[in-house]
């Protein structure tokens, strides 16, 4: 009995082939979807940080902070 050296099991090397393109594609899939769950959210780009200044805006447009200490934190921000 001659099976075909090998070739008659299966998908042979097509097989062979599709099975590591679906493995390393789920692992690009998943390397991916981790990277994205440790990365920044916001506005910024990614990898730039916020500056004191930029928190401060983001008080003031939320109503968080009044007019008026908006304006002394940002003269005193100014001063360092």
């Amino acid at each position: 009995m001659m099976w075909d050296y090998g070739m008659g099991h299966g998908w042979g090397w097509f097989g062979m082939g599709l099975f590591w393109l679906v493995f390393i594609l789920l692992v690009l899939v998943a390397v991916k979807y981790l990277a994205s769950k440790s990365a920044p959210r916001g506005d910024s780009p990614r990898g730039a940080d916020k500056t004191a200044a930029d928190y401060l805006d983001e008080s003031y447009a939320k109503g968080e902070i009044s007019r008026e200490e908006f304006l002394q934190k940002r003269e005193d921000l100014k001063r360092r």
